[in-house]
Order: C-alpha cells, then sequence, then structure tokens
C-alpha cells in the first residue's frame, strides 16, 4: 500500500472522533470529510465450503412453506399410487411372461434374447443425450450469482450434484431395463443382471458427459450418442428379422447370463474411471456453463407445471438453436402460398436430422408384427410416427402461436395451415408406404392380410399420425381464466387436463375402427372431419374478427354518409 493511501486511512480514522469531541461546526470552506474506508492488506478469511453448504440448507429449511403433516398427506398419495401403478406393471409382467414361456421355437428364443440387447443400447444413448442437454452438473441462477463468484472451491460443492446426476440415471436406468428384461421373458437372475448393467452403464455415461463437460467438449458426446442410437436400431431390426425368419441366428444358453455380466462389469470400469476424471477437473467448468443448465430446468419445470409439452419442446429448439449459433440465409422461391411450401422444403433441407428418427420409426410396425400384437399395431405405430412428425411441423407451430403473424399473410388462416402441414403429409405417406408389408403381415404368427387391406390400414395408421402430430402441435394454451374444475389438488382447468390426451385422441379415433374390426370408411371418414376442423375451416376467433371488422367498415361508412358538408366562407 502506497503511503498516501496509509495516510488517508489515518486522517478517516481520526476525523470521526476529533468531530464528535468538538462540537464547533466546521469551516464553510473545510474539505468535505471522507466517507469510504479503504480495505486493509489482510490476507482473506478462509471459507470452508461444507460450512457454506450447511449453512444454505440450513436457510431453505428454516424457510420451508409446508408442514410435516403436509408431507405426510402427499407422502400416503405418493405411496398409494406407486402401489396401485405397480399392481398394474406387475400383472403385465405375469402375463407377458407366461406368454413368452409358450415361445418354444429357436428363432422366438433367439428374437426374445435380443430384447435386452437393443434396450441396453437405447438407455445408454438416452442417458449420455439428457445429460448433454443438462449438463449434467447444473446450479440455479441464483446460485450462480452469488455462490460461484466466491472464493471458494468449487469442486467441493458440485461433488454432490455430480453424484446425485449418477445415481438418479443409474436408478432409472436399471428399472427401465429390468422391467424390459421381464416383459422379453427373462428368468429371475439374467433380468437382475441386464437391469444391473442397464444401471451402470446409464451412470457411467452421465460420469463421461460431466468429465466432457468439464472439458468444454461436445462433439464427442455426440458422437458416442449417434452411435449407441444406431446400434439400438441395429439391433432392433436384427430382432425382427429372427423373429420373421428372414435370417437364422443360433445363441449358446450361456449368452443370456455371460453378455449382461460382462457389460456390468465394463460398465463399472467405464464409470470408476469416468467419475474420477470427472470428479478432479470439476472446479475447471465455467459459470456460464453450469447457470445455462439451471435455467433450462428451470424454464422446463415452469412448463411441466402447466403440462405444455409442446412448450417444453420449443426450450429445448431454441436451447439447441443457441449453440449452433447461426445458419447460411438462402433464397426463397415463387409466390404466395407456394413459397411458403418452399420455405417449408428449405428448411428440412438445412436441418435434416428429424429424417434419421422418422427412417427409425418404420422398424415400429413390424417389430410389433413380429411380437404378434396385430391388434395394437394400428394405434402404437400411430402414436411413434406422432412423435416422429413432431419436429416438421415448426411453420405451423409459430404461426399457430403467435396470430399477428399469420394475420400479416394475405390469406385464410385455413390456407396458410393447409400449407404448413404439406411437408409432414408427404413424410407421413412415403412412411405408410414402407410399412405396408408389415400391416399385411411378415410372420406366423402375425397379421394374414390382403395386399389391399394391409394398404388400407397402413395409410389409416400414417394419416392417424399425421393429424395426431398437428392436433399435438396446434393445442391451445392452458386458460387459467377460464371456469375451474374443483379436484382433490385444488382447483384445475380443463384444458390443463386435457393437454395430457392430445395427439392421442386423434390416433385412437381414427384407428378405432380398424382395431375394432369395422371398414375402414369409418376410419376415413373421422380422419377427413378431423383434418377440416384442424385446418381451421370453422375458426371462431378469424369469424369473430372478420365480423368485428366488417361492423367497424359499416359503422365508418354510416358516418361518413351521415356527416354534412361545410363549405368554407371566401374570406378577403
Amino acid at each position: 500500500m502506497s503511503k498516501k493511501s496509509r495516510k488517508l486511512i489515518r486522517s478517516a480514522q481520526v476525523a470521526p472522533a476529533a468531530s464528535s469531541v468538538s462540537n464547533a461546526e466546521p469551516a464553510p470552506d473545510a474539505p468535505p470529510a471522507h466517507n469510504f474506508w479503504f480495505l486493509p492488506d489482510l490476507a482473506p478469511q478462509p471459507v470452508d465450503e461444507r460450512d457454506l453448504h450447511d449453512l444454505m440448507q440450513q436457510w431453505r429449511h428454516g424457510r420451508a412453506t409446508r408442514s410435516v403433516w403436509d408431507a405426510i398427506q402427499d407422502a400416503y398419495v405418493a405411496i398409494f399410487t406407486v402401489l396401485m401403478v405397480g399392481a398394474m406393471i406387475a400383472n403385465l409382467v405375469i402375463n407377458a411372461q407366461s406368454n413368452m414361456a409358450s415361445c418354444s421355437e429357436l428363432a422366438c428364443q433367439s428374437a426374445r434374447t435380443l430384447v435386452p440387447w437393443a434396450t441396453w443400447f437405447a438407455l445408454l444413448g438416452l442417458a449420455i443425450g439428457v445429460s448433454r442437454l443438462f449438463g449434467p452438473v447444473l446450479v440455479s441462477a441464483a446460485e450462480g450469482f452469488w455462490l460461484m463468484d466466491a472464493p471458494i472451491e468449487r469442486s467441493r460443492l458440485l461433488s454432490g450434484r455430480l453424484r446425485l446426476a449418477v445415481i438418479a440415471s443409474g436408478l432409472i436406468a436399471a428399472v427401465l431395463g429390468g422391467l424390459t428384461a421381464a416383459l422379453s421373458g427373462s428368468s429371475l437372475l439374467d433380468l437382475g443382471l441386464w437391469a444391473l448393467a442397464d444401471g451402470l452403464g446409464a451412470a457411467a455415461m452421465t460420469a463421461f458427459a460431466a468429465a466432457e463437460q468439464t472439458r468444454e467438449r461436445t462433439r464427442v458426446t455426440r458422437w458416442v450418442q449417434t452411435v449407441l442410437a444406431a446400434l439400438a436400431l441395429a439391433t432392433l431390426l436384427l430382432t425382427v428379422a429372427v423373429a420373421a425368419g428372414w435370417t437364422t441366428l443360433t445363441l449358446p444358453l450361456w449368452s443370456s447370463t455371460a453378455v449382461p455380466a460382462a457389460a456390468a462389469a465394463v460398465g463399472l470400469i467405464l464409470l470408476v474411471v469416468e467419475l474420477l476424471a470427472a470428479r478432479r477437473r470439476l472446479g475447471l467448468i465455467r459459470r456460464a456453463r453450469l447457470v445455462s443448465g439451471g435455467s433450462l430446468v428451470a424454464g422446463m419445470q415452469g412448463a411441466m407445471y402447466a403440462l405444455d409439452f409442446g412448450l417444453v419442446r420449443d426450450i429445448v429448439v431454441e436451447r439447441a438453436a443457441v449453440e449452433r449459433g447461426h445458419v447460411k440465409p438462402t433464397h426463397g422461391r415463387g409466390t404466395g402460398l407456394q413459397a411458403l411450401l418452399w420455405r417449408d422444403l428449405q428448411r428440412l433441407l438445412r436441418f435434416p436430422r428429424p429424417l434419421v428418427a422418422l427412417a427409425a420409426s418404420v422398424v415400429t410396425p413390424y417389430a410389433l408384427d413380429a411380437l404378434g400384437m396385430t391388434t395394437l399395431n394400428p394405434f402404437i405405430s400411430g402414436l411413434v410416427l406422432v412423435a416422429v412428425l413432431v419436429p416438421f411441423l415448426s411453420m405451423l407451430r409459430v404461426l399457430t402461436r403467435t396470430g399477428g403473424l399469420a394475420r400479416m399473410f394475405p390469406f385464410r388462416t385455413s390456407q396458410v395451415r393447409t400449407v404448413a402441414m404439406m411437408v409432414p403429409l408427404m413424410l407421413a405417406l412415403i412412411w405408410q408406404a414402407a410399412t405396408i408389408p408389415a400391416f399385411v403381415g411378415i410372420t406366423a404368427g402375425g397379421a394374414e392380410r390382403s395386399v389391399l387391406d394391409g394398404a388400407l390400414i397402413a395409410l389409416i395408421t400414417g394419416l392417424a399420425g399425421w393429424l395426431g402430430a398437428v392436433r399435438w402441435v396446434t393445442a391451445k394454451k392452458v386458460d387459467f381464466n377460464s371456469p375451474m374444475v374443483a379436484t382433490e389438488s385444488g382447483a384445475v382447468p380443463p384444458t390443463l387436463i386435457l393437454n395430457l390426451f392430445r395427439g392421442l385422441d386423434m390416433v385412437a379415433l381414427i384407428t378405432a375402427p380398424v382395431m375394432l374390426g369395422q371398414s375402414a370408411m369409418w376410419s376415413f371418414s373421422i380422419a377427413a372431419l378431423a383434418f377440416i376442423f384442424l385446418r381451421g375451416t370453422f375458426n371462431t376467433e378469424e369469424m369473430k374478427a372478420q365480423q368485428e371488422q366488417l361492423n367497424r367498415e359499416k359503422e365508418a361508412a354510416k358516418n361518413q354518409s351521415g356527416q354534412k358538408i361545410k363549405v368554407q366562407r371566401p374570406t378577403r
């Protein structure tokens, strides 16, 4: 510290004492007293991160808004729900085990053995994808604002977040993997080994994503996710081919136990290695990277509160667009509605990644037919088609949620919506053409239909998935000003409950006649009516706006005709 700074500090300390002793007023020309202090040259007091964490926990617990009785009531409802749903799942597993026990053919047994393999690859790819999206290590905006700037060691505070993410992903994957193994008819020993392999593998992928997060690298995790998704799809295709008898695959009896045991051992080794690597570099994660994941979680929590899954997807799409940065602009073509259609095609060519999911969904009808689920094949395949067609309806989503933008076009709302639905319709028709053999029947235990009937059911499934995706995208926001419905959880708007079934209702209505053995004309009639309503032909809001505009024009013309003509007198 310089001599001048020390002199100012001593004068600032002596001045208040002198002013308190002397009651004389200062001279008018005296300089003003300093009201600031210089920090002394002292070493900062060491801060223990664990004590700071305990202080935060104590502060939060001291401001809890729920009583113990409220927590007990919520726990009772949660336990009752888990028991009820668990009983239903247990009944489903028992029925599946009894059905799979009758599978004595070699092809059926080999296909049944391959199902947990496909699930293992899929769960590992899902774990690393979700981890890459959220972090997996993250903090809230408030913590990133004041806590991450403190002179503390970040790794001690973030290690708990890392352990929580790894344990959560491992438990969820273990439950899903064990359930899939049980549905495929595996023994109790194989079920436990596959659950252990799925849990350790998903936890290892989460730790690997955390280690890559510390290095600010996303290309490696994206590449690993792509490889795992490709392996899951290839295994599923092999399962369908073996079940249909297109190829023969003889697996030894010991493979059903040795493969999941080896997968669990590899997952455990990878988990330990990646967890140590991520733990050693936790302190190097930038605050912006930590806060971005917390902001994404906060936004999704608000969207899930209103059960608005469309808003959840909008948040994820915006996050992906921000990471991408910018794209090269391209010129449009055509005029009128043709220009909108061309823009939608350009958007598809610029970002063709959703086409991969659409191509992979073609396997679903074949897999369901190989498993003998002929009756439910149109309904389940239609739901899968809804999920893969939603990314192709971005223009319809924007025009539906921003009515002012749609009114700027010199076309009716029904015309704009119809054009925005054309590209997904063409993709749905290509999908149904590729799935006709699955609805005709490819296995001995599958469907037995003629080519014409199979083509009609495939077309109905494609239309159901297309209209279901349109219904999912064009659903209105939840109106909390509307009359509420009294429930045990409080007042709930009706549209909040209906949001859970949007898209599913279209698929169920259109595919119900063919699943019940009725004529396909009923399904086509329902699809035509759904298209008329979804395209906005009877849009009440637009009709009301047009009527108000006509009334305003009529009133303006009436006032203009009733006014007297005023002539200004000439002036000199």
